[in-house]
């Protein structure tokens, strides 16, 4: 949603922003496109489950790259050239998909959550109000790893919440979870626990992790690694049962000890894969969250494992 072309300029004042002052005016700016978004998302799913992560790209990602785009984006700011080419040197990151992105931003720019929490619920209200819809919006934190993390950005949600229903004189249900997609959540799953009310498992980037393998830079290897022999399949086109695997299944049990009724689900690529869902199904995985594309795949294929349970 943050990739259409009327909100870069917007996400892009609140990037080259100096003070929290001026992010806050930015994200002001933002707030109505975010909840028109959901709204619309709301009104289309109905009453159905929908979950909504928060903020998860690094920053770079929406700054220009060219010189020719940079003094473009000065002129369009009336800001002194330097000031972007600083800003994106600023930002520059030599591993970003391990660097300041999913919850850091929020645990960095607290604002940022603020903004989308605000959009997300007062969405949320105006549809129930319009429609009567009975909507339960999830708010899922991405990429923790640390449960000080979640309970950071929790606080966050929570306190803007209260206000939030405070203003408009009346509440509503929400959940707040997060994605297992870094080990190090896996095995503190019952530590996270506490604060999230559901785990979805984002087995690519765990993948990723897990194996140490780049998900943007490896597939000749695995190709080769496929070829002798050395994998079966490609860990990141099926979930590898035997490892990524053993992390999921140690989360589900150690995430029930702490929370009974927690809500559990995977995410990604490999929730288009029979092999790995009748795996998730296996091991207590409540849901299933997937390109659209691989959509039908999935059904069959969760149809087939609840048959072969029973």
């Amino acid at each position: 949603m943050f990739f259409e072309d009327e909100r870069i300029p917007k996400i892009r004042r609140m990037i080259l922003a100096e003070t929290e002052e001026e992010r806050r005016e930015a994200l002001d700016g933002l707030l109505p496109y975010q909840k028109e978004d959901f709204k619309g998302i709301y009104k289309v799913m109905g009453e159905r489950p929908v979950t909504i992560r928060l903020l998860d790209p690094p920053l770079h990602e929406f700054l220009p790259k060219t010189e020719e785009d940079m003094k473009q984006l000065a002129e369009q700011f009336n800001i002194p050239y330097e000031k972007v080419v600083n800003k994106t040197i600023e930002l520059h990151e030599f591993n970003p998909m391990l660097g300041h992105r999913g919850c850091r931003l929020a645990v960095t720019y607290p604002e940022i959550a603020e903004m989308q929490t605000t959009a997300i619920l007062t969405a949320a209200l105006e549809v129930k109000k319009e429609t009567g819809l009975d909507i339960v919006p999830e708010i899922m934190v991405p990429l923790v790893g640390i449960d000080n993390e979640l309970k950071n950005v929790k606080k966050v949600i929570d306190e803007t919440a209260a206000k939030i229903f405070a203003e408009a004189g009346e509440e509503l249900k929400y959940m707040v979870g997060t994605m297992i997609e870094i080990p190090r959540a896996a095995l503190t799953a019952d530590a996270i626990a506490k604060d999230a009310e559901f785990f979805s498992f984002g087995t690519n980037d765990l993948t990723q992790m897990g194996f140490g393998f780049s998900r943007d830079d490896t597939g000749n290897i695995i190709k080769e690694y496929v070829n002798k022999g050395v994998l079966e399949v490609d860990p990141f086109q099926s979930l590898d049962q035997t490892g990524i695997g053993k992390l999921v299944r140690m989360a589900v049990e150690d995430g029930k000890k702490t929370r009974p009724n927690i809500k559990l689900g995977i995410c990604g690529e490999h929730g288009g894969d029979p092999a790995s869902i009748h795996f998730c199904n296996e091991v207590g995985l409540n849901y299933v969250s997937c390109s659209p594309f691989r959509v039908p795949i999935a059904r069959l294929a969760a149809a087939q494992a609840a048959i072969q349970q029973k």
